[in-house]
């Protein structure tokens, strides 16, 4: 079976959801949470009524209140910056206005400084992360025989994780029109852990691909990379399978709080799988296609 001579397919599924993950991110964008945006959050149990939780806050004066269902019986509210001492008095004046059996489980303020420093390290963080990929498998591949180059093995692994990012933030920004979900600091952390799994799977393959292409030349690349693919395909398959099992069974029996992060690696460990073996060795194949057809991109080779 010649699984590069369908990679036209693969292609098309992947710009498909890149596509639709780019218009989501763009004309959306992503529910941020009030770490992000900076606010005050207040929980509560007891209840479900979103409507009387935003009449009320309405009526007294409380700005940019958002409200967000917890399960059948507890509630997110989400609004502007308030004291405690203004806390103190919503709080009981609500949890009167709303019945009996409501009760706080949980209040904080995040200020607007702290809230542009969680979002500026997030940018770093994966911006940097990406780098570092480059480079490093750009080092280490450093021996692969000619025509390949290993800054090409290097550039092929980030495009698969820009990939796999893209349909990870657009699932959620889906979700945060929908359904109302916010993306809070676990979320990053989710989406770093999916960088990471994905590009070690990524890495494992190529590394194949490298070995084969020592051993054998690089006269038939595409012939290198599906019998590459072939060796690993068993071992990426019973790996992410198992993680992603492990999941999704933490998504279904999981605590609230950690159900988006959980299904932030759902996700993208499933897309992840997909892109190690279907992204990345396709788009280093059809890269030495274009440099056979008389594209050249210079990269440096150690000597």
């Amino acid at each position: 079976m010649d699984l590069m001579k369908h990679r036209k397919w693969y292609y098309l599924v992947s710009g498909t959801l890149v596509t639709l993950g780019l218009v989501a991110s763009i004309f959306w964008g992503l529910r941020r949470s009030i770490d992000f945006t900076g606010g005050s959050r207040l929980e509560l149990r007891g209840t479900a009524d979103t409507v009387r939780a935003l009449e009320y806050l309405g009526g007294n004066g409380i700005e940019g209140a958002v409200a967000q269902k917890i399960g059948s019986d507890g509630l997110s509210l989400r609004f502007n910056e308030i004291t405690e001492e203004k806390h103190r008095e919503l709080s009981q004046n609500l949890i009167s206005s709303l019945g009996e059996g409501v009760t706080e489980v949980g209040f904080e303020t995040v200020g607007p400084t702290i809230s542009k420093e969680i979002t500026r390290n997030a940018i770093i963080a994966i911006v940097l992360s990406s780098l570092l990929i480059i480079f490093y498998i750009g080092y280490s591949f450093r021996q692969v025989p000619k025509p390949a180059n290993s800054w090409e093995f290097g550039i092929a692994a980030v495009l698969a994780l820009m990939h796999d990012t893209i349909i990870v933030v657009g699932t959620f920004a889906v979700l945060g029109r929908f359904k109302n979900v916010e993306i809070d600091p676990l979320f990053i952390t989710g989406l770093l852990t999916v960088i990471g799994f994905s590009v070690h799977d990524t890495i494992v393959i190529f590394d194949r691909i490298r070995e084969n292409l020592i051993k054998k030349g690089a006269s038939n690349f595409e012939e290198i990379v599906n019998e590459s693919l072939f060796e690993m395909l068993p071992r990426t398959l019973n790996t992410s399978y198992l993680v992603w099992a492990i999941l999704l069974i933490l998504f279904v029996f999981g605590g609230v709080t950690i159900k988006y992060f959980v299904l932030t690696l759902v996700i993208g460990i499933f897309v992840g799988t997909f892109s190690s073996l279907l992204v990345a060795s396709p788009l280093l194949l059809s890269w030495q296609e274009l440099k056979n057809k008389g594209l050249r991109i210079k990269f440096p080779h150690r000597r």
